[in-house]
């Protein structure tokens, strides 16, 4: 059976997300040991609240060094929520900066919404060889629960290199919903409260590893 770590570093909703996984088939534990962290074929990262808090919190168990330690070995990660945004190099909220884990370039700002926080159920544009999107057409949506995302995709990627794969929603403008960039995969909705549309998300993750 498939191994998730659920990256356990004080934010997240860790329990919808251990029982979504387990539901696609994973053998799940919700862990802040480096060990396990590293040693599972697949590591989950959560996040829930502010940029800052959740960097805090990820820096508290060397979230960011396990972060790094897999990626260099080619191991997957999986980023969800605010999960996915400290992923980037910077978040700004209430005008305080913060950095990031820095594995892409790009700064998490304030959606320019009329009615925030984006909540509900929102539609996808997301690449067709996507990988986590595999078998959802384009009316499938997903939930989200966010204020703040990444608006302009910024990473320059070689020509000898295969590009990264980028979902985008709408939401008062167009912000980054979701990446696939070879062992390194985040979206910024919550799978785990979307029903069967992020059941098969994440049994697609769980397959590829």
């Amino acid at each position: 059976m498939t191994s998730v770590a659920l990256l356990d570093y004080g934010s997240g909703n860790l329990h919808s997300a251990q029982r979504a996984l387990a539901r696609v088939g994973a053998d799940v534990e919700v862990t802040s040991d480096m060990k396990v962290a590293l040693a599972a074929d697949g590591l989950l990262v959560p996040g829930v609240g502010a940029f800052a808090a959740c960097m805090e919190g990820l820096r508290a168990v060397q979230g960011e060094r396990i972060i790094g330690r897999r990626l260099a070995g080619g191991r997957p990660v999986l980023g969800i929520c605010v999960g996915m945004q400290v992923l980037f190099d910077r978040g700004v909220e209430h005008g305080l900066e913060v950095d990031g884990c820095g594995e892409w370039p790009g700064t998490v700002e304030k959606l320019q919404a009329e009615v925030l926080p984006h909540m509900g159920w929102n539609t996808l544009e997301a690449p067709s060889d996507s990988v986590l999107f595999a078998g959802l057409d384009a009316d499938t949506r997903f939930y989200f629960v966010h204020s703040y995302a990444v608006q302009k995709w910024e990473m320059q990627t070689p020509e000898v290199l295969a590009p990264p794969k980028v979902t985008w929603a709408d939401h008062g403008g167009r912000f980054v919903a979701a990446v696939e960039n070879g062992a390194l995969s985040a979206t910024q909705f919550h799978p785990e409260k979307s029903g069967d549309a992020g059941a098969t998300l994440l049994e697609n993750w769980v397959r590829s590893l």
